[in-house]
């Protein structure tokens, strides 16, 4: 075992922008890509590693092989063959549409699945870029069903302006979408499941709106207001700052101008490394590196005991794993 990157899996979206490509270097640079898959073990996009002994393996048969050598014992034991988490980018250039994710209690119900708890990463905004996170004012399971078909569901939403650096975590159930010109990090259960609450009216060309899932996100709904819905943090150089902690990931953002070193031994748990800003490099206890640039993910299986990640000059990070 040794540190990991994986090919990322571009999906072309009629929403998608410009940014992912050059965000992550890749040529040719195209347009229209909505989303990047770092790390993936959605069924149907699996992804496969790029560097090493092991490259054009897939993360599925990594699982099978290594299983809680990758994973950590208490991950495996919790999560079976399945990887817990979905790292992507997301670049939206027109806004996304309203939307909530079941927990897992109903995903397992409905859908046999993992619910989806995630949290957000602001990387970019354009002038004017704004998200919708919770509500502004309290309404009831019938008031949202009314307010769906009457089209003033938006007035109940919570409208945040967003910036570089904004952090929103939002648990299964909180009301949702991303606007135009927002350009996000976003770390998630491995779930792919969607109900759409509310899409403008926007028509296809064949005159057709999107499926709503207005009966299966009534039930899905947190209608608890709360005080505040964006994370509050002080960032901090050379250490780590805490963005995110729940029962399915926790997430901390490291500034760094010097080299640290990260013990991994005590959380029995793989490290998601993502690169913000500049290029990082990697080592375990054994000399084996990888170098990481601004828009690469690496991940550091569980048997690896401790890192050092050393910046080239100022260097950015998100470090995620399950706690």
């Amino acid at each position: 075992m040794y540190p990991l990157k994986f090919y990322p899996i571009l999906k072309s979206t009629i929403w998608g922008g410009s940014e992912i490509c050059k965000f992550k270097n890749i040529e040719p640079q195209l347009d229209g890509i909505g989303e990047s898959w770092e790390i993936s073990h959605v069924k149907s996009d699996v992804s496969v590693i790029s560097n090493g002994n092991l490259k054009g393996k897939t993360l599925e048969e990594l699982i099978t092989q290594y299983g809680p050598s990758l994973l950590g014992r208490k991950v495996a034991a919790r999560f079976g063959s399945k990887f817990p988490l979905l790292i992507k980018f997301i670049d939206a250039c027109d806004d996304l549409s309203i939307q909530v994710h079941p927990d897992d209690e109903l995903a397992r119900k409905r859908h046999n699945s993992f619910g989806k708890t995630e949290m957000w990463y602001v990387i970019s905004a354009k002038e004017g870029a704004k998200l919708y996170s919770g509500f502004s004012k309290s309404i009831t399971p019938e008031e949202y069903v009314q307010s769906v078909e009457e089209n003033t569901f938006m007035d109940s939403l919570q409208q945040h302006p967003v910036k570089p650096g904004d952090v929103f975590f939002l648990p299964a159930g909180r009301v949702h979408a991303i606007g135009a010109g927002t350009f996000i990090a976003e770390i998630q259960q491995t779930s792919d499941i969607t109900y759409r609450i509310y899409d403008y009216n926007r028509k296809d060309a064949q005159g057709n709106g999107r499926e709503l899932h207005t009966e299966l996100a009534k039930d899905a709904i947190d209608y608890n207001l709360y005080p505040d819905y964006k994370t509050s943090y002080e960032n901090k150089t050379d250490s780590a700052v805490s963005l995110a902690t729940c029962q399915y990931f926790e997430t901390n953002l490291l500034d760094l101008n010097n080299s640290i070193q990260r013990d991994n031994l005590n959380k029995d748990s793989f490290i998601i490394y993502i690169c913000m800003e500049g290029k990082a490099e990697i080592k375990d206890i054994n000399g084996r590196s990888i170098t990481i640039s601004k828009g690469e993910t690496a991940l550091i299986p569980a048997s690896v005991a401790d890192v050092t990640i050393s910046p080239e000059g100022n260097a950015q990070l998100m470090e995620t794993y399950i706690p």
